[in-house]
C-alpha cells in the first residue's frame, strides 16, 4: 500500500536522480558528507528526500560557496549544494528539461542533450567564413545577477506543478556560506554548481535574448553557450546597431553587458583585408583569428580559424606543472600513466578539434617534464638536456603506447630527427629497462 502525500513524486525519480548525481560524483556541501557516506545508509537517504519532497516540507540546507578563477582572469563563486539537495535538485532538473527541451533554440548548446560546446565552436568556426563581422557578448556576472521575477515568470509558463514552483524559489533563496563560516543571503542569482542552475539559466535567456533576437533579427545568426554569445554580422554598420539593441533588450531584462569585454570583431582573411583594432575573439576555450591554411587546390592563404586559446594553454601547463612530474622519479611511466592519460585524451578531444596542431604545441609541454624527469631518474642524463630528449624521442617511437601522450602523436621538440655529436646509434641511459 502506497503512502498518500500531497505531492506526487515517484520513488522512482529519487533514484534516478541519484544514479545521475553519483555518476556525476562531486564534493560535499555544507554537511560535509561525500558520496560514500551517503552511501552508507543509502535505503534511508533516499526515502527521507522521496518523503519531504512529497509532503511539501522539503526545506534546501545552505550551499557551500567556493571561489575559482575565471578563465579570463577574477574570480567565480560557485555554490555546492548538499549530497542529498542535488538528488532533490535533479529530480526537478530533468522534469523541468523535459518540458522545455523542445522550445528552445537550435543555436542554444549548452546543457542540452546531443549539443556541446564543440559543435558550437564549430558552428561559429562556418558562420565566421561567411560573415565578416562579429559581436562577441559578455554579460556582467550573468549567474548572480539573474533577476528572480522575471526568471519565475519564465518558469512558470512551463512549469504548473505548485510542488516544483514551490522548491524552486526555496533554491533561489538558499543563502550560501563561505569559507569564514559566515551565512550570506541573496537576493537575486542563482548559484553556479546548483543542479537545477542550468536549465533555469537557459530557460531565462532563452526569452530574454534567443527568442528575441528570432523575432527581431531572424536573418542574423548566433551561437550561445549559456551566457557565452557569439552573433555574426554582414557589416560593421550592422554590427553596431545590433550591439544597441542587444544593450537595450538585456537592460530591460535587468541584465548589462560587459563594456570592456564585449566588442565588434572583424574577420580578417586573404580576401578580407584591411586595419581593425579588433580581429580576434575567444569563444569557449578557442580563439578565432586569422591564422596561415592551405586551400584544396594547395595554395597557402589565409583563413579565420580557431585554436586553443592562450588562456587555455595557460591552464594546462599549470595543471602539467601540479603533478610534479620531475619529482617523481621513483615512479616508471606506466606507474604514472594511469593519472597522465585521461587528462591528455580529454585536453586533445575538446582542443585538438580544431587546429591540432596548435594543441600539439601545447600538449608538448609534458614531455619537457618527462625530459626533466628521466635527468633526475638516470645518472647519465642528468647533465645532458638534449640527450634525454633524445631518449624519450626513441622510447616514443618504439612504444607509443605506452603513454597516451605519445599514442596520440604529441611528441616532444628534438625528437624526431635527433642528431648527436661523438654517437652514431642513438643514446640509451643505462638502467632504462626499469620503465619499460
Amino acid at each position: 500500500m502506497t503512502e498518500a502525500k500531497p505531492y506526487s513524486i515517484g520513488k522512482v525519480e529519487v533514484w534516478e536522480a541519484y544514479k545521475r548525481v553519483k555518476a556525476n560524483r562531486g564534493a560535499a556541501g555544507v554537511d560535509q558528507q561525500s558520496l560514500a557516506e551517503f552511501d552508507q545508509n543509502l535505503r534511508g537517504n533516499l526515502y527521507k528526500i522521496w518523503n519531504r519532497m512529497s509532503s511539501g516540507s522539503y526545506l534546501p540546507p545552505s550551499v557551500r560557496r567556493v571561489k575559482i578563477p575565471k578563465k579570463g582572469g577574477g574570480i567565480r563563486p560557485l555554490g555546492v549544494p548538499t549530497v542529498a539537495d542535488r538528488i532533490a535538485q535533479t529530480v526537478v532538473a530533468k522534469r523541468i528539461e523535459e518540458k522545455v527541451e523542445g522550445i528552445f533554440h537550435p543555436d542554444s548548446y549548452a546543457y542540452r542533450p546531443n549539443k556541446s560546446a564543440l559543435d558550437a565552436v564549430g558552428k561559429a568556426r562556418e558562420r565566421c567564413w561567411r560573415h565578416s563581422w562579429v559581436i562577441d557578448l559578455d554579460i556582467r556576472a550573468f549567474f548572480d545577477s539573474l533577476d528572480w521575477e522575471l526568471l519565475m515568470k519564465a518558469v512558470s509558463v512551463h512549469v504548473k506543478e505548485a510542488w516544483m514552483l514551490l522548491y524552486i524559489k526555496r533554491w533561489l533563496m538558499a543563502p550560501a556560506i563561505g569559507s569564514d563560516g559566515v551565512e550570506q543571503s541573496r537576493s537575486s542569482g542563482t548559484p553556479q554548481g546548483g543542479v537545477v542552475s542550468p536549465v533555469l539559466a537557459n530557460l531565462f535567456l532563452h526569452y530574454a535574448f534567443d527568442a528575441w533576437m528570432k523575432r527581431t533579427y531572424p536573418e542574423i545568426p548566433f551561437e550561445r553557450y549559456a551566457d557565452d554569445i557569439v552573433i555574426h554580422c554582414a557589416s560593421e554598420d550592422q554590427a553596431k546597431s545590433v550591439l544597441d539593441a542587444v544593450r537595450q533588450r538585456l537592460k530591460e531584462c535587468r541584465l548589462e553587458l560587459s563594456e570592456q569585454k564585449t566588442k565588434i570583431v572583424y574577420c580578417r582573411d586573404s580576401n578580407r583585408k584591411g586595419k581593425y583594432e579588433q580581429v580576434c575573439f575567444d569563444f569557449l576555450g578557442y580563439t578565432f583569428r586569422p591564422r596561415r591554411a592551405q586551400s584544396h587546390s594547395g595554395n597557402r592563404l589565409w583563413s579565420f580559424l580557431p585554436a586553443i586559446s592562450s588562456a587555455a594553454a595557460k591552464r594546462i601547463r599549470q595543471t602539467v606543472r601540479g603533478w610534479h612530474i620531475p619529482s617523481r622519479a621513483h615512479k616508471t611511466l606506466e606507474e604514472m600513466a594511469p593519472w597522465i592519460d585521461p587528462a591528455v585524451r580529454g585536453w586533445m578531444n575538446y582542443y585538438g578539434r580544431y587546429c591540432r596542431s596548435e594543441c600539439v604545441r601545447v600538449l608538448r609541454y609534458i614531455n619537457l617534464e618527462l625530459a626533466k624527469w628521466a635527468r633526475k631518474k638516470y645518472k647519465n642524463l642528468r647533465k645532458h638536456d638534449r640527450r634525454s630528449e633524445h631518449y624519450l624521442g626513441r622510447l616514443s617511437r618504439r612504444r607509443p603506447d605506452l603513454l597516451a601522450l605519445w599514442k596520440l602523436g604529441v611528441y616532444g621538440r628534438c625528437m624526431h630527427q635527433p642528431k648527436w655529436q661523438g654517437h652514431e646509434e642513438p643514446y640509451e641511459p643505462r638502467g632504462s629497462s626499469t620503465v619499460l
